[in-house]
């Protein structure tokens, strides 16, 4: 259910960064391309990004937890950005998906979508039982 959730964020996020113009991301959706397809498209994509997040991005996290402590946690910036963009190159491999235009303009919107993310996670978190 968490991971549903997730993913039905993402794909709002997804969808809030593609609309804004200067930022050049796009969503590819699946053919024919009408509404219920790009609907389809951003929770595919959201899927991938949450997928690619978990795995590379756990990774990638251990891995660079030095340079974590050297930048006081401004790597994740970039590293959040790199697994935006590979999301997008992993999703436009297959015909559909994302299409981000520069790796700098994809760290500007995977900022955006963890914003987001933490405004959602404010809401939606449960309740603590006291």
């Amino acid at each position: 259910m968490r991971f549903l959730v997730r993913v039905v964020i993402n794909a709002f996020a997804i969808w809030v960064v593609s609309l804004i113009e200067p930022l050049r991301v796009e969503v590819t959706p699946f053919a024919p391309g009408e509404t219920l397809q790009f609907v389809l498209t951003l929770a595919a994509v959201a899927a991938v990004f949450a997928i690619v997040n978990t795995v590379i991005g756990t990774v990638l996290k251990i891995v660079a937890f030095p340079l974590y402590i050297l930048t006081l946690g401004l790597i994740s910036l970039i590293i959040n950005g790199f697994l935006f963009w590979l999301t997008g190159w992993f999703t436009q491999w297959w015909g559909w998906g994302l299409t981000v235009e520069s790796f700098w303009l994809g760290v500007i919107a995977a900022l955006i979508i963890s914003l987001i993310n933490w405004l959602f996670g404010i809401v939606l978190r449960p309740a603590r039982k006291r």
